[in-house]
């Protein structure tokens, strides 16, 4: 899978400031950007301040709450300057994004309390591509990004959006500033870094739509993975994350998680939920590891921290996993993890684990 992050924010940068500079000569300040309650300056000089606070949570590794800090511009900085700061904290950003290894998380709080390198660099790349459109509606000016761009923004901060005929103007709908023909208007929204769930020497990162694309066509999905991965359960669950996604029915939380070892940050396998809980709070397990990361309790603990993560939540009351009969190590995995065997097939063994 492509490297992303870095380049995109500085794609998404040199976009807006190059359509902003062609107005610099305008009043911004009495003009209202777009549907918010800001004007154009106030929106830029947001732009700015977003993206120094991104870097700075990524490059200072905050965990627990934003860094205290906020950029404040000169007295009498022009429009034109302004440009020039968004520039700069965006190359900051960019900077801070190469040089964080893949596997740091800092803090963020929507909606799981962290986000990774790729992360903040979608959500500074979501900051740039909507607030440009809301200052050039404020000033009358066209503004269309790269599809590419914003089907990269929609595939890692919005995996609960289904995908619409053109990724911008689904974007503005999923942020409430435009419509699609057959969905509601947005009234409310908030984006989605994946969810990591820790082990003892595991961490269970959740898989974006994208990375499960490119698992399920072969990829590695931006993982590192130990010698034979990742292996063919964790791609066919990257096809239905995948399928979800496209039917607008994935929901991150209870989708596909890949086991990262701390070690030495390598992929071992696949793990995750065959979908949300149902009415009665059932949800279904299945797990995966690659052939020469076996034999080792990956498996067990990692199932063991994805239960409890699950089982703590109100909406979960029963978790279920399906084993072959013939594959005993699975069996061995399920009952070590604190599952009971329930029923039995001819070809299969049904088990269950309650709070």
């Amino acid at each position: 899978m492509r490297t992303w992050g870095g380049e995109q924010v500085e794609q998404a940068v040199a976009g807006a400031v190059a359509l902003l500079r062609t107005a610099t000569d305008r009043d911004w300040d009495g003009v209202m950007a777009g549907r918010l309650e800001w004007s154009c300056r106030r929106t830029a000089e947001h732009i700015a301040g977003d993206l120094i606070a991104y870097a700075g949570q990524l490059a200072g590794r905050a965990q627990s709450a934003y860094v205290p800090f906020e950029i404040t511009l000169d007295e009498g900085t022009k429009n034109a300057d302004v440009l020039d700061v968004i520039e700069t904290t965006g190359a900051l950003l960019a900077a801070a994004v190469r040089t964080t290894p893949r596997e740091v998380r800092a803090f963020h709080p929507y909606p799981f309390r962290s986000a990774n390198r790729e992360g903040f660099a979608a959500m500074g790349v979501a900051e740039v591509l909507l607030h440009t459109h809301d200052i050039a509606t404020g000033l009358h000016l066209a503004y269309e990004p790269s599809a590419e761009l914003c089907e990269d923004v929609l595939t890692r901060l919005f995996p609960h959006v289904r995908p619409g005929s053109a990724p911008w103007p689904t974007l503005l709908w999923a942020t409430g500033r435009g419509d699609l023909p057959g969905r509601p208007p947005v009234t409310e929204w908030r984006w989605s870094n994946p969810p990591a769930i820790p082990a003892d020497r595991l961490t269970l990162e959740g898989v974006t739509p994208a990375a499960a694309r490119d698992l399920s066509d072969g990829g590695d999905g931006g993982f590192p993975w130990v010698e034979g991965g990742p292996y063919e359960g964790t791609q066919g669950a990257a096809g239905m994350t995948v399928k979800a996604y496209e039917g607008g029915a994935y929901r991150p939380e209870w989708g596909m998680f890949v086991l990262v070892r701390r070690e030495d940050g390598r992929a071992v396998g696949g793990m995750g939920f065959h979908g949300v809980p149902d009415e009665e709070g059932r949800a279904e397990v299945g797990y995966d590891l690659a052939v020469s990361a076996r034999g080792h309790g990956y498996a067990t603990e990692a199932l063991r921290a994805l239960s409890d993560w699950a089982l703590a939540r109100d909406d979960v009351r029963l978790l279920v996993a399906t084993v072959d009969r013939a594959n005993l190590p699975s069996q061995r995995v399920v009952t070590r993890a604190g599952f009971v065997a329930v029923r039995e097939g001819e070809e299969e063994i049904f088990y269950e684990l309650r709070p």
